[in-house]
Formats: C-alpha cells, structure tokens, sequence
C-alpha cells in the first residue's frame, strides 16, 4: 500500500517541480545551518579542552603576596612572602601529589648570532610531573641539578624555533644573562594557554640556578609563586582549605588580617571557559534551528496550497472508497519526502561547509555523528510536524463538498 502512495507523492510533487525545489529549499537551509554551526561550536569546545588539558589537571597556583615600598604597593607576586620551606610544608597536606615552587620572568636567549626573548621559568622537577609536560628529546634535570644549582636548561619548541632552527637543540650552550646554560632536554609542544600566551616560548632552568644565576633575589629561598596538584577533582576544594589554614599559620597571620598571599584555581578557571564554549555552542545550534522551522512553516504552507488546489482530486478518491487514513497518509508522505530530502541536501552541504572552512581557515572543525543525526532528527520531525495539520485537513475534506469545489 505505501509503494504506491510514495509512486503517487513523487508524481504530485513532480508537476510543481519548482515549487517543490523552493518547499525543500527552507529545509536545506535550516539543515546546512545547523550541522555547521554545531561544527564551529563544538570545535571551539574542543580548542578550549585541549587547552585546558595542556595546562595540567587539579591544579592550584600560590602567588606570593604585595610589598610596599615608599607608600607604593607592588600587587600580587611582588613580596617574598613565599619560600621553598612552605612549598616543602605543602607537599605533606593530604590529597597533594605535586608541589612546584616556580621563580619567572622574561630574560633574553643568546645563542651564536640569534637571540630571543623567552620566559625562563626557574623550578624543581615535579613541575614537569604537575604540568604533565614531556621531553621529546634529551631529558629532565634532576633534584641534584636543583641541590648543586647546575646550568642546565629545557627548552621549549618556540624558543628552540627562534634560536637554533632546524638544529636539535639538545647539548647545545646557550647564555642568559651571561651566564652559559646547556640545553639538556626539548619540551613537547603546549600551545597556548587561557590567556593566550604560548607556553612552548620557554625555558626552565633549576630554582637555584635561577635565583642565584638568572633573576637573584635578595631573600634566599624566596619565590613568586608555588603550583599545587591535587590528587582529584572532588579533592580540590579540601586542599585548598588546608594550603590556606598551613600558610597563615606558617606567616603568623592573625584571624583579623588578610593573607599575604594568592589562591587560584585553575580548575575552576578552566570549567568557566568550558562553560563559556557550551553555551556559545548552543547559542549557535539555537540561531540556526530558527531557520529549521522557517522551513517547516514553508513546507505547512505550500502543503495547504496543495490541498486546495487538489480539493477536487481528493473527493473524487473519498468517493471511489478511500479511507480517511489513506488520504492523510498520501499528504503527509509527500510531506516526510520534502523534508528528508531536504535534510540529506542541507547535511551534504553542511559537512562540506565545515571542512571547507577548515581547510581554508585555522579555525577548528569538528563534525561529529551525534550532531548529524540530531540535525537531521530534529529536521525530519519539523516537516512531519509541520506537515500533519495539512494532511489532516485533507483527510477531513466532505467528499460531496470537494466534488463541488472548482
């Protein structure tokens, strides 16, 4: 019974062929809209994970606190209110697997005829371990080099880049500040981080070495800041009481003053800007699903046209014995066949919107087959919809009245 009621919808679609075109046109529109906007939104979900990822997991950030001088206060970091004493102390809280206390800053790369500026990053070996950062080649300095505050140095692909080219860096001498530095180890590539600074444009030396070579420091064992891995997620907010409640005992803090010294979170920064990602997301899956109904209004429409102008066509078939239910499934299968039509047209041209922009731009893409079948679920449910109210009022025709209609 339905193959000859699809034969007959194909016919009756195929004599207003451009109406028809038109009909489907809204569909094709609405469908390609929504699979590609899904494709830049869930890509920039994807760009921000993989971000987010580079930066490590669990982790907190200690800045030392202010200092004033001559009625000048210096902001965040720029006090020695941290050392490695309390970075140490730190280790032993409960639910700690990495602590890192870090010294930076920005120093200028020499090596042979080329210089960079780089961000040279003075830290012990678990910031590799807290950061999850590898070496692609060479290796990492050890606890001795930080004990016996040796010269040697990772670098990053950025500064590598800048300085040696092509060349393997490793075992190479570079100078900062004067001072000659080997390069031990190349660091895998990070990309850049929630700020947009390229984290591969770096170089991290031993602590010591960076106190006493690099930055100097006129309170020994002091740093900026201290980076602290929790074990897990759910850990976080009770580690973050106790580096707190640790901290203000070790500085003596009475329960009236502030800290002398910063939290953050980087976790909870990172789920802000993966939010931030989902909503975008949905706000463009949102935009374009308004043209979906456009269509599905455009395919009610022409349906309606349809009906009326086949008024008489329709009591001649009630009156040679078809059923109510036959006449509203004749309407609504030319209905279902605008809108899949359109839906497979708009999903060809969606997908080929998306790698056409991913091949032209930098932006990325990502097409997955969740977002297809939604699209075209979501598509082909609008044309039913919209198509039953039509193909209802056509099953409801008075036969005697249709015949009578001119």
């Amino acid at each position: 019974m339905i193959g000859p009621m699809l034969g007959e919808a194909w016919r009756a679609m195929g004599a207003n062929r451009m109406r028809t075109a038109l009909t489907m046109l809204g569909m094709v529109i609405g469908v390609g809209a929504v699979v590609l906007m899904m494709a830049i939104g869930q890509g920039a979900q994807y760009a921000v994970a993989q971000t987010i990822s580079s930066m490590g997991s669990n982790l907190f950030i200690v800045i030392s606190g202010s200092s004033t001088i001559s009625g000048a206060r210096s902001g965040s970091g720029g006090g020695p209110t941290l050392n490695v004493a309390d970075a140490e102390a730190i280790a032993e809280l409960e639910g700690v697997t990495h602590v890192a206390p870090t010294h930076q800053g920005t120093r200028q790369l020499v090596y042979g005829a080329n210089n960079w500026n780089a961000t040279v990053i003075g830290t012990t070996p678990a910031y590799l371990d807290a950061r999850a950062w590898s070496i692609v080649s060479g290796h990492a300095f050890g606890d001795s080099d930080v004990r016996s505050a040796t010269r040697v140095a990772l670098i990053g692909k950025t500064a590598a880049e800048a300085l040696f080219g092509s060349e393997d860096p490793v075992g190479k001498t570079i100078r900062i500040q004067q001072s000659p530095f080997v390069i031990v180890g190349l660091l895998g590539a990070k990309g850049q981080n929630l700020d947009g600074r390229d984290q591969d444009d770096t170089i991290i030396v031993p602590l010591t070495t960076a106190q006493r070579k690099v930055f100097g420091t006129p309170f020994p064992g002091s740093v900026r800041v201290i980076m602290v891995q929790a074990a897990a997620p759910e850990l976080m907010p009770q580690v973050e009481k106790s580096i707190v409640a640790l901290l203000r005992q070790r500085h003596r803090i009475r329960e009236e003053m502030e800290n002398d010294f910063f939290i953050r979170n980087l976790a909870a920064a990172a789920d802000s800007a993966a939010e931030t990602t989902r909503v975008m997301s949905l706000l463009l899956g949102a935009i374009a699903s308004v043209s979906l109904l456009v269509g599905g209004i455009g395919i009610m429409n022409i349906m309606l046209v349809s009906v009326t102008e086949r008024t008489r066509e329709i009591g001649i078939r009630m009156a040679i014995g078809a059923r109510q239910k036959e006449i509203l499934t004749q309407f609504l299968l030319e209905a279902i066949i605008i809108s899949v039509a359109g839906c497979l047209i708009g999903l060809v041209l969606g997908v080929g919107g998306a790698l056409l922009i991913n091949a032209l731009t930098d932006m990325v893409i990502v097409i997955s087959g969740t977002s297809v079948v939604v699209a075209f679920g979501v598509a082909a449910g609008v044309g039913i919809f919209f198509g039953f109210y039509p193909a209802r009022k056509a099953a409801k025709l008075d036969p005697i009245e249709a015949l009578r209609y001119q």
